[in-house]
């Protein structure tokens, strides 16, 4: 097919011709042949590497890529069994962190398959729903409020469709979508029946086929210019300027190791080996690798309490929170609208009001909500008499909903909606012997009555009617010069356990704050009733008349947000972020794309509409605030866990390397070769690659943390310099004490240094004393293999072309009192440090 076939300037039914395809959708098994048909036109994630990607890049940190080079000269200048050596540990070590994060990408991907974006698609005759990259060209689709568009398509039906195509044209509001014809040559944003792979319908229902999808599509053509990442998250800014920390302080000792070393007169290339290996020690070059390990951990542990993690980078966001802002339905309360009452203007029960409700809620088509299910569950109305002519759906503007139907005696339009809005299209009111009064004759009363229900928590809806004559179709102008029925009452109870949660989530150090297009009155009673009980709450007309800067000096204070509108949420969040917090926000409609994008976190519900799925990146497969106390305890385990690595990098690790690099230069041989240095390297990770299952101590996730650089450079600092001061004693009692020789020092050196990095391990991971502390099983069998390990090393025959000799026990001994001595001092030097420094 021609990618340049303009479909919007065919009538449908040549286009439904030239897909092969008909008003009925395709069959199953042409679908599925389409599908592998057209698999290069997929677009796939930016962020997904495939796994000889993932295998490459464990090779191209510049460190490494000199090493090589480097190492690849000495084979041909210099010992090749040395060179052998030194590319087979890189080598290892590369593998190492591929299978590690080959295991985390794998996991990642099954967790994202559970909330798949759906499209409903016209297959073999009947609606089914598939995931939207198995939409094929000559689909049928059908859109309704909330659904992702799944390709680029030609409107077959529609009905008060509106579609937010900000996206692709910058439009800021939703564009009306309708049948027919256009010019080939007309610019996008002007194609008004077509859809767009990328937008999302805002209101009405249609009935589409696809012409194009994946790279073909509008949206597909733009991607393939434009590099978008999504914003960078504070702990992967953290990431960064911890690499940059580390690569500062390793250009500037590699340098001046090596001038030092020319400068004595050593080889060359051995000191330029030499040094570069230093570099490899001291550059944590399995942080990407331990990271994606721990978020992918944590991402499964996270599974297992029903929280699916879509961006792995907002685990960390989700741990650091500070402030959760949510809408009540669903969470606060149990989401489960019952109609209270159907009462006439006066607040009596009225059947003629519950009627006139279940006909409306009966025939509406536009989306599925738990209101209209209230209206047709609380009583069954034989409706037979009654038939549906057309519909004007509900939108955010308008905030009413209108169905036109045919009565054994007339047309009649029946509309309801938010209380406000239904009021301001009457003009008289039915009072409960069925006369009509005009409305400013009852409305103050009519707004005494819902203030009095509002104020006990309960929703109020208007309800309302015309008749129409003979009228077959509607549109919004008709919703004028009406008759209010009366109210519609629902009651949603508040959860029996969210006074518990919330308290739970305050004591981790995040507010709730609730953000509703709800009545004042009923959030208000809500607030109260869940211990927000400050008083200060603001309108959507105060923020109206607010600036921005004005509220970024309330926001804190107010604790509850009522009738607020759609973009006014993202202001708040703003403020918010503004004020110096960090923000998640909990939405599932179609009004919270934007919010959801503005927010650190964003957060939906599994039976959330595709456009809130799509922009969250976390998904709770229940709507339960207990679930997101758990996700941020997870988040901060893993947070907490990824520290612990930074830690052990910047402790013994850098410790040792420093120590080494500054022996150097008094003696007057290399303190060890190259490939010892790496396999010290290799060893040493081993311990840290198990850190993702480590147990985390409860302080250390009572509240939100966020990435500390300063905090991080005085840990390095002052661990650093005590690993440094029992690796000269180490020097020390090699040379002086035990009168070791050139091999017997680098050996007792290496065992030295293995031990007391891994050890260390064990002490740095925790602020507790390290026998109070347990860490997993995982960790402490990696410790004591790698201690194993390390000193059995020195009786095989591995030992010899690594350069090492056996050690007599007096050297062992000596050895393991100054580890001992070093894990003593580490955790006096612990005690007084978090003593002093506070994080």
């Amino acid at each position: 097919m021609v990618h340049a076939w303009s479909f919007w300037s065919c009538p449908s039914t040549e286009v439904l011709q030239q897909l092969e395809t008909a008003p009925q959708g395709l069959s199953g098994d042409e679908a599925r042949r389409r599908h592998l048909r057209d698999a290069h036109l997929r677009l796939k994630p930016k962020s997904r590497l495939s796994t000889y990607e993932l295998l490459f890049r464990q090779f191209t940190s510049p460190i490494i890529l000199i090493l090589l080079v480097a190492a690849g000269l000495a084979f041909f200048l210099a010992d090749r069994t040395d060179t052998a050596i030194i590319l087979l540990i890189v080598l290892v070590s590369g593998l190492l962190g591929f299978w590690q994060e080959r295991s985390a990408n794998h996991a990642v991907a099954s967790l994202l398959a559970i909330v798949q974006i759906k499209a409903d698609v016209w297959r073999d005759g009947s609606l089914v729903p598939v995931p939207v990259e198995e939409v094929v060209p000559g689909d049928v689709v059908l859109l309704r409020a909330g659904d992702t568009v799944p390709g680029d398509c030609l409107l077959l039906e529609s009905k008060d469709l509106f579609v937010d195509e900000a996206t692709l044209t910058g439009e800021t509001y939703p564009v009306e979508k309708v049948c027919g014809v256009l010019p080939a040559d007309i610019p996008m944003a002007g194609r008004t029946n077509s859809l767009f792979l990328g937008t999302h319908v805002v209101s009405g229902t249609g009935q589409a086929v696809v012409a194009h999808i994946g790279s073909d599509t509008e949206f597909g053509k733009v991607s393939g210019r434009l590099q978008l990442r999504p914003p960078e998250t504070e702990f992967e800014r953290g990431i960064k300027q911890f690499g940059y920390l580390l690569m500062e302080v390793t250009v500037v000792l590699v340098v001046a190791i090596f001038a030092v070393n020319v400068y004595l007169d050593r080889p060359v290339l051995e000191a330029f080996l030499f040094s570069l290996a230093l570099a490899v020690g001291l550059t944590p070059q399995l942080l990407p690798a331990i990271i994606s390990i721990n978020l992918a951990h944590g991402a499964k542990r996270m599974a297992q309490r029903k929280v699916i993690v879509k961006r792995l980078a907002s685990i960390e966001n989700f741990g650091s929170m500070t402030v959760f802002c949510s809408d009540k339905t669903g969470t606060l309360t149990e989401g489960l609208v019952r109609l209270k009452a159907a009462c006439d203007i006066a607040g009596q029960p009225s059947e003629r009001v519950l009627l006139h409700g279940s006909l409306n809620a009966s025939f509406e088509t536009g989306f599925h909500n738990p209101i209209d299910e209230a209206i047709r569950t609380a009583r069954s109305f034989d409706l037979s008499p009654y038939r549906k002519l057309d519909e004007e759906p509900y939108d955010f503007v308008r905030k009413r909903l209108s169905v036109l139907v045919a009565t054994p005696t007339t047309h009649l339009l029946v509309t309801k909606g938010a209380l406000a809005n239904v009021l301001e299209v009457c003009a008289t009111a039915e009072t409960s012997d069925g006369t009509l009064v005009e409305l400013a004759s009852v409305k103050e009363a009519i707004l005494s009555q819902m203030a009095q229900w509002g104020s006990r928590g309960w929703r109020v809806l208007g309800l309302a009617s015309r008749e129409m004559g003979g009228r077959g179709g509607i549109s919004k102008a008709d919703e004028a010069g009406m008759t209010f029925l009366g109210f519609l009452v629902f009651e949603d109870p508040i959860k029996a356990d969210v006074l518990e949660t919330v308290g739970r989530l305050r004591g981790l150090g995040v507010t709730l704050k609730i953000v509703t297009g709800d009545n004042r009155l009923v959030a208000s009673h809500v607030g109260q009733a869940i211990g927000l009980s400050n008083g200060h709450l603001l309108t959507g007309e105060d923020l109206r008349e607010m600036s921005d800067e004005a509220l970024v000096s309330r926001v804190n204070d107010v604790h509850v947000f009522a009738e607020v509108e759609p973009n006014q949420k993202e202001r708040i969040i703003l403020a918010l972020r503004k004020a110096g917090h960090v923000v998640g926000y909990g939405g599932d409609g179609i009004n919270d794309a934007s919010a959801l994008h503005a927010a650190d976190v964003g957060v939906s519900v599994e039976s959330a509409v595709d456009v809130a799925k799509e922009a969250a990146d976390i998904v709770l497969l229940e709507k339960d605030l207990g679930i997101l106390v758990e996700g941020v305890q997870e988040g901060r385990r893993t947070f907490a866990n990824t520290l612990k690595y930074v830690f052990m990098a910047t402790s013994a690790n850098f410790g040792n390397m420093f120590s080494m690099a500054g022996a150097s230069l008094f003696l007057s041989f290399l303190p060890l070769l190259p490939k010892q240095i790496l396999l010290t390297n290799l060893l040493t990770d081993i311990p840290e690659m198990t850190i993702a299952g480590d147990r985390v101590d409860e302080e250390l996730i009572d509240r939100p943390r966020r990435w500390n650089i300063a905090f991080i450079r005085k840990f390095m600092l002052t661990f650093g310099l005590v690993s440094s001061v029992f690796d000269y004693l180490t020097f020390a009692v090699l040379l002086f004490l035990l009168d070791a020789g050139v091999e017997e020092f680098r050996t007792g050196w290496f065992v030295e240094s293995v031990i007391s990095a891994s050890v260390i391990v064990l002490v740095v991971r925790s602020r507790r004393p390290f026998m109070r502390s347990r860490p997993s099983r995982g960790l402490l069998v990696a410790t004591f293999t790698v201690v194993g390990l390390t000193v059995l090393l020195l009786y095989t025959p591995l030992r010899v072309p690594l350069g090492f000799v056996p050690l007599p026990a007096s050297f062992l001994v000596a050895l393991l009192c100054i580890v001992v001595g070093y894990v003593g001092a580490a955790e006096a030097a612990k005690k007084i440090f978090y003593r002093q420094v506070l994080y």
